[in-house]
């Protein structure tokens, strides 16, 4: 089935009073027998629910995988993977990444026995030479946030079987309407769902996708079993309603971002534009490859006159509210640097704008203003 059909009906099976609206499970414990035997396949809600159950089948549905797994948030899930590496493991990741994994990369995982190394995912030449023995993990973004870099998941995924390490992609940005790194040749898809999959700003959320229920997924699984960073039901049940209209929330997002990053280039108040769906971007070619539907509804420029034209730029938009995050109806725009604060590696010019569900006209005419 197309995503757009899978979008609707996966995880949708009628609930047996015949409701088209799947059922809200709020039970944290469930009946078992004298022996520990699963009645109905539950016991408790830390290893899983119903609820959780039709979340995670519609994500690994879409996702073409086959085992899904949610999480109370993104990192929540970046954390349940990554820490499931062995002691003495290295993982390659992304010089432009989320700045929330370089911090547990740099902070956390180390006290676990396992490093990281930042390397320019655009240059498999330079992924290839970076990997080791020791190599267990290559995480990708692509599009990357917030420099919208883009990788060649095929290319990575070659490189990763090369050197017996599994290729883990962050799909947030793309999501599963555009682009599946499985398809490709990823072992693991992760998601923000808080992002576009939710799609409205209200819940918080993360997911893993496995293209295999392989020994990764069970020990992931036994983590999030243990440590217990499950989403709640009425979370899940939410993210689980925003997946039905993300296809076509996407091709608005899609569209909007493409025309306001046309109305970028040019202008004599912006160095530079970053969007992959701009024949101008390094990346174009890579994306247009992998990528179907749309190049997604990020896009970043890189304000001239340095960091203190781009927060004039962003003090001025009226349209565009400064907030953290992504992927809601509301357009958002944030100065990263100044988030990410004096760790980040943010350049001090970019601004990154969620490109809302608005009329293009308005957005376009918001950002003219505060350009000028």
């Amino acid at each position: 089935m197309k995503p757009e059909t899978l979008a609707v009906h996966a995880g949708a099976e009628p609930d047996p009073t015949g409701a088209l609206a799947p059922p809200l499970h709020f039970a944290t414990t469930f009946r078992h027998g004298p022996g520990g035997e699963r009645e109905a396949g539950y016991e408790y809600l830390r290893e899983g629910g119903p609820t959780l159950t039709r979340l995670e089948s519609a994500l690994a549905a879409l996702e073409q995988g086959q085992r899904g797994l949610a999480f109370a948030s993104g990192m929540g899930s970046v954390s349940a993977l990554l820490g499931a590496l062995p002691n003495g493991s290295e993982i390659l990741i992304p010089e432009d990444v989320y700045h929330g994994v370089r911090v547990f990369a740099a902070e956390f995982l180390p006290a676990q026995g396992i490093s990281a190394r930042a390397v320019p995912f655009e240059d498999l030449d330079a992924v290839r030479a970076a990997c080791t023995s020791a190599t267990r993990l290559i995480w990708a973004e692509t599009p990357s946030n917030p420099g919208l870099r883009v990788a060649d998941l095929a290319g990575l995924a070659a490189i990763a079987r090369q050197h017996r390490a599994f290729l883990a992609v962050d799909n947030t940005f793309a999501t599963p309407v555009l682009q599946n790194p499985i398809a490709l040749g990823a072992h693991v898809v992760m998601h923000s769902t808080t992002k576009y999959i939710g799609g409205h700003s209200d819940v918080l959320g993360g997911a893993l996708v496995f293209a295999e229920a392989d020994t990764l997924w069970e020990q992931v699984l036994h983590r999030r079993h243990v440590l217990g960073a499950v989403p709640s039901p009425f979370n899940a049940w939410l993210t689980l309603r925003g997946l039905r209209s993300l296809p076509a929330r996407m091709e608005w997002h899609c569209r909007n971002a493409r025309l306001v990053a046309e109305f970028l280039v040019g202008r004599p108040e912006v160095a530079a534009v970053h969007y992959p769906g701009l024949a101008s971007h390094p990346g174009h070619a890579i994306a247009s490859r992998q990528m179907r539907g749309g190049y997604g509804g990020m896009v970043s420029f890189e304000a001239r006159g340095g960091r203190e034209a781009a927060l004039a730029i962003a003090g001025r938009l009226q349209l565009f509210t400064n907030a953290t995050s992504l992927g809601g109806c509301e357009s958002l725009v944030e100065h990263r640097a100044s988030v990410e604060g004096p760790a980040g590696r943010s350049p001090p010019a970019l601004l990154r704008l969620s490109v809302g569900l608005e009329h293009p006209d308005d957005l376009i005419a918001d950002l003219a203003q505060a350009l000028a």
